[in-house]
């Protein structure tokens, strides 16, 4: 049995910076991986000073994201699909949302193209974002909503039933990449093997920030060897990414002797799994 998993975020780039070490992880098992981009990112900042000197990055930047999609997805060696919606961008408290932007879509609408996308690829996993989006920005919180329908109703012959075939995911995440316990173990790592390190200080700041935001994950999945991979795929979305970002503080031979996972929380199961899992198909071949 092949085995397939999906991945759905709000904007290029997110699967770099959220899971890019996992996909190639299973990709080197033979999984077949499928990352779904829900918007363009039209509307994103360009925080990379570099390219915003490019003309391009001011006249055209859906199409530089894009090509850095293209790249990014060069790199890890995933399958790629845009779901066709624009970036809602982040509007200061009170202010609307701009006109056909994806969280202004009925998210029954958005759901039946995901859905139809799930039921063409038929995988056996799904990752999305939690209820909160990850963090509240409109489309991660409309891309869980419309996960959490795909999740649902895709096995539903009765919904949707002109996006195709009913398939059954067996298994839903939420990726918790980005924890408490993960900097809690790099502080203690650094604490008792390098005391002197210019960056005990700055993870001093991190867990107590971090600290407030507390551990919900249920799937720890070592994927210290792609961490190099996942780096080079992050980078290739420059618009996003600054050589300097805080994404590259980390030092990857720290991460892999600290904390070499990346986590994830069981969401939903339709087959018996374990409390605790090192494998995002724990059950499925057991259980098909």
């Amino acid at each position: 049995m092949t085995l397939r998993l999906i991945a759905v975020h709000a904007h290029p780039d997110d699967e770099s910076s959220k899971g890019a070490a996992t996909y190639a992880h299973y990709l080197e098992q033979g999984v077949e991986v499928l990352i779904v981009s829900c918007t363009g990112g039209e509307r994103g900042d360009v925080l990379n000073e570099l390219v915003a000197r490019d003309p391009r990055s001011r006249r055209d930047l859906a199409g530089v994201r894009r090509a850095e999609m293209e790249r990014a997805q060069e790199i890890i060696g995933f399958e790629h699909t845009w779901l066709g919606y624009e970036d809602s961008g982040l509007p200061e408290a009170g202010d609307p949302l701009p006109e056909n932007c994806f969280a202004k879509v009925p998210t029954e609408i958005s759901a039946e193209v995901l859905v139809g996308i799930v039921r063409d690829f038929q995988p056996h996993v799904m990752i999305t974002y939690n209820e909160q989006g990850g963090y509240p920005h409109p489309d991660h919180i409309r891309c869980h909503e419309i996960s959490k329908i795909a999740w649902d109703l895709s096995g539903d012959a009765e919904s949707f039933p002109e996006a195709g075939e009913p398939w059954t995911i067996k298994k839903m995440y939420y990726e918790e990449i980005f924890n408490s316990e993960r900097v809690n173990a790099v502080y203690n790592w650094l604490e008792a093997n390098d005391p002197e390190s210019e960056l005990l200080p700055q993870f001093t700041e991190l867990r107590d920030w971090m600290s407030k935001r507390g551990y919900s994950g249920t799937a720890k999945v070592d994927v210290s060897r792609f961490f190099e991979k996942r780096d080079e795929a992050l980078r290739a979305h420059a618009s996003q990414v600054a050589p300097d970002s805080n994404f590259f503080f980390w030092p990857n031979d720290l991460q892999r002797q600290a904390w070499p996972f990346e986590d994830y929380r069981l969401a939903a199961s339709r087959v018996m799994t374990s409390e605790f899992e090192t494998d995002l198909f724990q059950g499925i071949e057991e259980n098909a």
